[in-house]
């Protein structure tokens, strides 16, 4: 097996398993809503399920659509990671982390889905109760660090950066 899919299934392995456990622990431990402050007016852990995507992101649309959605969704990106990483050199390791990033993240809360019909999410960041983040979760972060990752990378001069797409063109 190629150095490259060993790592993206242990990075997405690790990400799996801190994501299910601290919404493990949030499911078990706090009751829906609850707040603990962490950081007076900055951050404090509080139960919310997302029926939507981030953000709240369809959250409102038909439930037979959002379920439709976001059970096909998910196994369309991990496919789609695969194919991208399929042209990925074995050396590139920054664009395998990044994209076993995106994928574990995608695992972490299609388990969520397949669970509950939503996704759990606790970390949330606030500034003195004015300005609020949406709450969100380690799987949510893992793909967002993913994603600038690969942003960066696409950013390079071309005489530098490895193809983002692993495509040749």
């Amino acid at each position: 097996m190629q150095k490259k899919y060993i790592i993206l299934a242990l990075t997405s392995s690790l990400i799996v398993a801190l994501d299910q456990a601290t919404k493990l622990y949030v499911h078990s431990h706090f009751q829906l809503g609850e707040t603990i402050p962490v950081l007076t007016n900055f951050f404090n852990l509080t139960y919310v399920r997302n029926p939507g995507a981030a953000f709240g992101f369809l959250r409102e649309s038909h439930e037979t659509f959002r379920s439709l959605f976001f059970l096909s969704m998910p196994p369309l990106a991990m496919l789609t990671i695969l194919g991208i990483l399929r042209g990925v050199e074995n050396t590139d390791n920054v664009q395998i982390l990044a994209l076993s990033h995106i994928f574990g993240g995608a695992i972490g809360n299609y388990i969520d889905r397949l669970r509950f019909g939503y996704v759990i999410d606790f970390l949330d960041f606030h500034w003195k109760e004015k300005y609020s983040w949406p709450a969100f979760n380690v799987a949510d972060s893992t793909i967002v660090i993913g994603v600038c990752v690969l942003l960066l990378i696409m950013r390079r001069p071309n005489s530098e950066a490895p193809n983002p797409t692993g495509l040749s063109g």
